[in-house]
């Protein structure tokens, strides 16, 4: 394989001040650390276009899991199935298995709706709820029963998205005066209010200015301490900042039905993905060549 252009990660950055062999030793615990998300052959379908096939990966408990790669390869798709995201589109037919702590996602047995207050989501642009900020976190917490401690829940919320300090004073009024940054830390606030073990990120930064896109990414390593985090990017950089461990899909064209299916391509610890990738088409990708 040729020479690659590295990007510098957190990983990189850590390894001039303690030494190779104790990112080595990080490393390794990172790939013990408990399987959260099983995903065998995975494919994904709306109608009779096959937009996802063939994943086979496992995502690990208190990392954060990167997944780049071009447009139109099914990045948004596949986060999508893990919390049943995907049972909302219309013909849509998923194959394969994802399994939850070793359970079937997908079973019939299976509430979406638990899920979904288990596994979380924040979506590419803001959207908070045309409410005052204290309600946008309490009101699912209210839906939900959690109501014991209302206003706790709702302050610790806020803390762990860093976001109470500027908000304290004015919790009545309404969300929508936010400035962008602090309208996707609000989001983010109301999806860790309900005591979520995982939490999903689908181009969380894409909408938002360079200080705020610091804020949210320096967010994610205050969060992975508590929540298993995987995010959609496009921006190799975000990816190699933030990221434990990083997935790669492209697309194949089939030129007689000039159809295009998304494919994950190579899976690995977000260091080697930069550095030293296993197949040429995550160097290309990578390093700028395509996509």
């Amino acid at each position: 394989m040729s020479e690659t252009t590295s990007v510098p990660t957190q990983i990189d950055v850590a390894a001039t001040s303690i030494g190779e062999a104790a990112i080595e030793d990080a490393l390794k615990e990172i790939t013990s650390r408990p399987t959260v998300f099983g995903i065998h052959e995975l494919s994904v379908s709306y109608g009779r276009s096959l937009a996802l096939a063939g994943v086979t990966m496992d995502i690990r408990k208190n990392i954060v899991t990167a997944v780049i790669g071009p447009s139109g390869c099914g990045k948004s798709t596949f986060i999508r199935c893990l919390n049943r995201m995907s049972d909302t589109v219309p013909k849509i037919q998923v194959g394969g298995r994802i399994d939850y702590h070793g359970h079937d996602l997908r079973s019939p047995k299976v509430d979406p709706v638990e899920v979904r207050r288990r596994i979380g989501m924040v979506f590419q642009r803001p959207n908070p709820f045309p409410k005052s900020i204290y309600d946008n976190i309490a009101f699912a917490l209210r839906v939900l029963g959690m109501k014991d401690d209302l206003d706790g829940r709702v302050e610790r919320a806020l803390r762990k998205a860093a976001l109470w300090d500027e908000v304290k004073d004015r919790l009545k009024e309404t969300a929508l005066g936010l400035s962008g940054g602090q309208q996707q830390r609000l989001c983010i606030a109301r999806a860790i209010a309900v005591e979520p073990e995982v939490v999903l990120f689908d181009e969380p930064c894409s909408a938002l200015d360079p200080i705020s896109t610091a804020a949210i990414e320096d967010l994610m390593h205050e969060l992975k301490r508590e929540y298993t985090l995987v995010i959609v990017t496009h921006n190799m950089q975000q990816a190699a900042r933030v990221s434990d461990r990083c997935a790669f899909f492209t697309t194949e064209v089939n030129e007689e039905s000039d159809t295009r299916t998304g494919i994950l391509v190579e899976y690995d610890r977000t260091d080697q993905m930069f550095s030293n990738p296993s197949d040429t088409r995550t160097e290309n990708y990578v390093t700028g060549r395509f996509g």
